[in-house]
């Protein structure tokens, strides 16, 4: 990509790029650690609820005075991205709804767009992502986030001529988290609520990295970004280690867990007694490719690929992701080469609020990682048939009717804001879809 060496010559030009930047939590904060060491790059402005927090947190991680003092800090995003002293947008707020309001008023304005903010990616991201091909600027995932780093494997694996059997991350899952509500999600990390609350860690954003929710969320979106399938009834999460995945995720004709080719799918790092998997890949992704011959097959062989018992099948994974420490990637992608690492190209994968328990009429529904739904993973074309109401919209609206466990939430279910803009939006980028389907 020779990033760098733009990178360089911006500097030397004293034309560095200018960030500005949305939520300085967790992932900000990992994405501000960097910016000091970064030659060629400033965050201008950084807009946060609390400026003063975001202050504290760019103090924290290493800013000296003179960097803090050279940054605008605001509670104003929309009057950040109007004020024309940025290039590059980071929308790393984690709210689906405000996400695609700062999404849609970056775009409005001619800016790059760097989405963080993977919920309002699935929820309306199709929408967002022609609207920024039309106003000729960059709508991209969040390197560092597993969606994009799956993608960059998938565009590996396609360019050099495999087919793309399967293509996910991993992550600590057993079918119970399903269930798993803020109050109990510590008890699963090895924490308890006073460690927890002392770290600044969100009981609830973390949850729904425990009960399928997040998973799903990123799987819907790298199928959105590569045209990979979902599977038809939700995820399985299987357990595998990285020397399984090729015997695992391939097609079940196979003696795989796959229900066919080119489908994404997370794996466990926990047996399902609980056990731990041998090299598990929990902080990772990965992608199963098919050798397109039998000499292909041999070079496997030779160069030691793990393999299925055939010979046909391999896998390339990297162990780890750096989160918001990686996230220049895609900031300069965008800036210097106007092209997204990761980007929404359909509406293969959607994600509808399921319940964890017995839901009665009256009912709020609190959305992802909260004490009433999860998030369950479907192809676009099914969630529309059965009028599944998107986890992004979940949160704060009330059931009209009871809800069995398990069972999925659908917009006939709950009241809620026709006129909203980002549920007009969603509606509109539905009935896009099902013209498409139906042409």
């Amino acid at each position: 990509m020779y990033l760098y060496q733009e990178l360089v010559a911006r500097a030397a030009a004293s034309k560095p790029v200018r960030v500005g930047l949305i939520g300085a939590g967790k992932f900000g904060s990992m994405f501000l650690s960097q910016v000091p060491t970064t030659n060629g790059l400033v965050v201008a402005q950084i807009a946060d609820l609390d400026p003063k927090k975001a202050m504290e947190a760019c103090r924290s991680v290493g800013w000296d005075t003179s960097l803090i003092e050279q940054t605008q800090f605001t509670d104003d995003a929309f009057k950040m991205m109007q004020s024309g002293g940025v290039d590059v947008v980071v929308e790393a707020t984690g709210n689906p709804v405000v996400g695609f309001r700062h999404a849609r008023e970056a775009i409005r304005n001619g800016l790059h767009i760097v989405m963080v903010n993977v919920e309002a990616d699935v929820l309306v991201g199709g929408l967002l992502a022609e609207e920024a091909r039309r106003a000729g600027v960059v709508y991209s995932m969040a390197y560092g986030d597993q969606p994009a780093l799956t993608c960059e494997l998938v565009e590996w694996a396609r360019s050099t001529g495999f087919e793309v059997i399967a293509a996910g991350k991993g992550t600590k899952f057993l079918p119970s988290f399903h269930s798993s509500t803020p109050d109990t999600v510590w008890d699963h990390y090895g924490l308890t609520r006073e460690q927890a609350a002392d770290a600044g860690m969100n009981s609830q954003m973390f949850n729904s990295f425990l009960d399928g929710t997040k998973s799903a969320l990123e799987m819907a979106a790298i199928a959105n970004a590569t045209g990979l399938k979902p599977p038809s009834n939700g995820l399985i999460f299987p357990p595998a280690g990285m020397d399984d995945l090729a015997h695992v995720l391939r097609p079940s004709s196979l003696g795989g867990q796959l229900e066919s080719k080119g489908m994404v799918e997370v794996v466990s790092s926990l047996e399902r007694d609980g056990r731990p998997v041998f090299k598990d890949l929990r902080w990772g992704v990965y992608v199963v490719i098919e050798a397109p011959n039998d000499y292909a097959a041999a070079c496997f062989r030779q160069y030691g690929m793990n393999t299925d018992a055939s010979g046909r099948y391999s896998a390339m994974f990297k162990p780890f992701h750096l989160i918001g420490l990686e996230l220049n990637i895609s900031i300069l992608s965008a800036a210097l080469l106007n092209k997204p690492t990761g980007s929404t190209l359909d509406f293969s994968g959607d994600v509808v609020a399921t319940a964890k328990r017995p839901l009665k009429a009256g009912e709020i529904l609190d959305g992802e990682g909260g004490y009433t739904v999860w998030g369950k993973l479907f192809p676009a074309k099914t969630s529309l048939k059965m009028g599944g109401l998107p986890i992004g919209l979940a949160h704060g609206v009330k059931l009209k009717t009871d809800i069995a466990e398990g069972s999925c939430v659908s917009w006939k279910d709950v009241e809620f804001d026709a006129t909203s803009d980002v549920v007009k939006a969603r509606f509109e980028m539905e009935s896009r879809y099902r013209q498409a389907s139906a042409a």
